[in-house]
């Protein structure tokens, strides 16, 4: 005999766990963006160029790219880095 509080618990957890699976995809889609690679490379941008407008630094505006553009070229080399890592990872765990 089948027990139907049991089927509605473990229909309950599926669509729990596919709720979820909604968020982390979602999460995931947007660690990836380029909105968000923008937007913190513009924040980088931004926090560095009133810092060194505080302290009086000379061209200011150019030198806070620096750390803006490190940002953003770090993030271009991080999934080559990453298939790279995972492959050694795999490899070395089988």
């Amino acid at each position: 005999m089948v027990n139907f509080r049991t089927m509605e618990n473990l229909e309950q957890k599926i669509a729990e766990i596919l709720e979820r699976n909604v968020r982390v995809e979602a999460d995931k889609a947007w660690e990836l963006s380029w909105m968000r690679r923008l937007l913190i490379t513009f924040l980088t941008y931004g926090i560095a160029l009133l810092f060194l407008w505080l302290i009086e630094n000379e061209r200011f505006w150019l030198n806070a790219g620096v750390p803006a553009l490190g940002y953003l070229l770090s993030t271009l080399s991080l999934p080559w880095i990453k298939q790279w890592w995972i492959r050694r990872y795999n490899s070395s765990h089988q």
